[in-house]
């Protein structure tokens, strides 16, 4: 979910960079810019930073595993090879 706040800061940094006419329009401009900004960011398919952390945390833990059972098998292969070996031998 979007932070309001970073809405608020966001509004509120656009409506100091518009022209002074425009300004002296007031809360009118700034609820249009609040509910325009927050349709937009709603549109995008955007992910808090808690749950970015998050799926990175279970990325590199799958990772982890993975490189372990990528060693298992390398083990478990030469394991099989070398049966394969001693059997013709």
């Amino acid at each position: 979910m979007i932070d309001p706040k970073k809405i608020e800061e966001f509004t509120r940094k656009v409506q100091e960079a518009l022209p002074k006419n425009l300004r002296d329009f007031g809360e009118d401009v700034e609820k249009k810019l609040k509910q325009v900004i927050h349709n937009q960011l709603s549109k995008l398919d955007l992910v808090t930073r808690e749950e970015f952390n998050v799926q990175t945390h279970v990325l590199l833990r799958t990772r982890e595993k993975l490189a372990q059972l990528e060693h298992q098998l390398a083990e478990l292969e030469t394991k099989l090879h070398q049966q394969h070996n001693d059997q013709d031998n």
